[in-house]
C-alpha cells in the first residue's frame, strides 16, 4: 500500500485558496484513476484503489494545514506504513507559480504543514512534491512584488494563475 496525501484547509471558504493546490492535485489524480474520495477515517477524506498494480490510498486531511501531521500520522497506523510509503503534495510559497520540485526528504521548508507531518512522524524521510504559488513576476520582467505569506497563501488564485495551476495539477 502507497499513500498519497494532499495538503490544504477542509471547507468552502477555502476551496480555491492557493494553500489548497495539495488538495487539488489529489483531487484531479483519484478522479484520472477512478478512486473516489468519498471514505471519511483518520481524520481525512479519503478513497483508495488501484494504480499500476499497486494499492493506492489517496486522502485529504480534514485538520486544517498546520494540523495535518495528526491525520498523516493516524493514516499511517490505519494502513501500517513507513514514511517511505507517503507521497505529500503541498503548495510552496518559495517556488514560482507553476514551478514543481520532487524531494526524497528535507526540512521543512517553513511550510506549516510539512513541519506539523515531520513532528508526528519524527522523522523528515519522506518523499513529497512542491508545488510553486508564488506571486508571479510581472510581465515587464520586474520582481514580484513583496507579499504578506499568510494573506497570500489564504487568497484565491487569479483568473490568469488558475490557468497556469489547471496544467501544472495534470503534470503532478
Amino acid at each position: 500500500m502507497k499513500l498519497i496525501v494532499g495538503l490544504g484547509n477542509p471547507g468552502r471558504d477555502y476551496v480555491n485558496n492557493r494553500h489548497n493546490a495539495g488538495f487539488k492535485c489529489v483531487d484531479l489524480f483519484a478522479r484520472e484513476h477512478g478512486i473516489s474520495l468519498t471514505q471519511r477515517g483518520a481524520r481525512s477524506k479519503l478513497g483508495t484503489g488501484e494504480v499500476a498494480n499497486t494499492r493506492i490510498a489517496v486522502a485529504k486531511p480534514q485538520t486544517f494545514m498546520n494540523l495535518s501531521g495528526e491525520a498523516v500520522a493516524a493514516l499511517v497506523r490505519r494502513y501500517k506504513l513507513s514514511p517511505e510509503d507517503i507521497l505529500v503534495i503541498h503548495d510552496d510559497l518559495d517556488l514560482p507559480l507553476g514551478k514543481i520540485r520532487i524531494r526524497e526528504k528535507g526540512s521543512s521548508g517553513g511550510h506549516n504543514g510539512l513541519k506539523s507531518i515531520i513532528a508526528r512522524l519524527g522523522t523528515r524521510d519522506f518523499p513529497r512534491i512542491r508545488v510553486g504559488i508564488s506571486p508571479a513576476e510581472s510581465s515587464d520582467g520586474a520582481a514580484a512584488p513583496e507579499v504578506d505569506a499568510i494573506e497570500h497563501v489564504l487568497s484565491d488564485f487569479t483568473d490568469a494563475e488558475k490557468t497556469v495551476m489547471r496544467v501544472v495539477y495534470l503534470k503532478v
